[in-house]
């Protein structure tokens, strides 16, 4: 069985990580909620829809936070967990501005 190298292995940039995963993670689950709010069945005005997406968020928000460890290096969480908010809000605000 052949060993990783240095560059293949997980980092342990704790902090960045962490940080990503909490910052960019709970932006990241408010985006996610919000397209499925507005956009889902029923729309914004749906019965009780408004208490499932409050509790929705928490649970997105975890687990991203958890899998953010899971990326090597901190700045890869960073610029992944970054490009993946930029894509949601902006299909956020595109579907907001268009329909």
């Amino acid at each position: 069985m052949a060993r990783l190298s240095a560059e293949e292995k997980i980092q342990p940039h704790w902090w960045t990580k962490s940080l990503a995963g909490a910052v960019l993670g709970l932006t990241f689950a408010f985006a996610v909620v919000g397209i499925f709010a507005w956009y889902g069945p029923g729309g914004i005005q749906a019965p009780n829809k408004v208490q499932f997406n409050m509790w929705m968020i928490s649970p997105v928000w975890l687990l991203i936070l958890s899998f953010s460890f899971l990326f090597r290096t901190g700045m890869r969480a960073v610029l992944i967990l970054g490009t993946a908010n930029l894509i949601a809000w902006a299909t956020f605000l595109l579907l907001r501005y268009t329909l």
